[in-house]
């Protein structure tokens, strides 16, 4: 396994960071605790050292699972958790207010057991509370030794930025990385978010590196998702933006590209999951690609592909079959 530097900071994160979305069995989780325990063990001895979960997955059975699962190992583990999703439905029971980021950070070292994690997040962007409350509140758990480092999720690039600059205005604590969804089907932020990433300090954990299985051949064109699929799942939600989601990720250019994927494994004598994940972690400014395994042979499938490396003739080839509907991406970095 390898490491880099998670943005411009210190902390050394595995390229495979393991997302303990799928741990449980509540609200749409499908990996039971036996099985997350194996999972994790044998991520760990294989040599990954980022685990990143959030207060929400699961209704906060996750983070328990993962309590269980690195008992004993702690110090082995860069432990990351999110906050600001929805925990109650009173209004201050969601968001970045100083009030709301307090009550999340302390019931998710509640439920992980521990006095401190390693990266806290905002999960998302809540425009409603004044970015320099949020970045004094966040600063105040690093003073505090709740929390040693600071990310964000799903952050559009002008908040992101403002974000760091008050950070620097006030002697803060900036964030060092940023989770986006990232994947051969889902190129955008290349555009804005990661040029932005790069000029400010942060490295980035890419998430869905498989399109929701879209790209490990899980789908058929034309055809309903499984029952038991993340993506299935997202069709059902009571949210509607969930299904639009889902069905956004369903078109003919999705499965396209995922042709292109299974046609280079083969010629690779790889899987489809493990090329799709070795094409984005050989991606610039990619810092860690976040896989979900809800299997112990979902697990050694993912890690595979981080061993896998594409001739540049065939990451040519995923790069011009993969291009946005609207043609190259610009202000992308140089390389890939």
């Amino acid at each position: 396994m390898d490491y880099v530097n998670l943005g411009r900071s210190g902390l050394r994160v595995s390229r495979a960071c393991l997302g303990a979305m799928n741990f449980g069995t509540a609200a749409g989780a499908r990996c039971p605790q036996d099985e997350a325990l194996r999972i994790v063990d044998a991520f760990l001895d294989a040599g990954g050292n980022l685990i990143d979960t959030a207060d929400v997955y699961g209704d906060g059975q996750s983070e328990q699972v993962v309590r269980r699962a690195i008992a004993g190992r702690r110090d082995a583990v860069v432990l990351a958790t999110k906050g600001s999703g929805p925990r109650g439905r009173g209004p201050n029971d969601r968001g970045l207010s100083r009030v709301h980021l307090t009550r999340a950070l302390d019931a998710s070292l509640k439920r992980l057991g521990t006095d401190y994690v390693d990266l806290y997040q905002c999960h998302t962007w809540h425009p409603d509370t004044p970015i320099d409350e949020t970045m004094s509140t966040l600063d105040g758990f690093v003073r505090a030794g709740k929390v040693r480092y600071l990310g964000c999720s799903n952050y559009p690039v002008g908040p992101l930025i403002e974000s760091q600059w008050a950070a620097e205005r006030a002697g803060a604590t900036p964030f060092v990385s940023l989770q986006a969804q990232y994947s051969l089907i889902a190129r955008s932020i290349e555009a804005e978010i990661l040029p932005a990433c790069d000029r400010h300090g942060l490295g980035l954990l890419a998430y869905s590196p498989l399109a929701a299985g879209i790209l490990a051949d899980r789908y058929e064109r034309e055809r309903q998702p499984p029952a038991d699929s993340r993506l299935r799942y997202w069709l059902e939600f009571p949210n509607p933006a969930a299904g639009d989601a889902a069905r956004a990720m369903l078109t003919d250019r999705s499965f396209d590209i995922a042709q292109e994927v299974a046609r280079a494994a083969r010629e690779l004598g790889a899987t489809s999951a493990a090329t799709a994940i070795a094409w984005l972690t050989a991606r610039p400014g990619v810092s860690s690609v976040i896989i979900g395994p809800r299997t112990l042979d979902q697990l050694h499938d993912n890690l595979a592909g981080f061993g896998l490396v594409l001739p540049a003739e065939m990451r040519r080839t995923l790069d011009a079959a993969s291009l946005p509907a609207n043609g190259p991406v610009t202000g992308m970095l140089v390389g890939g």
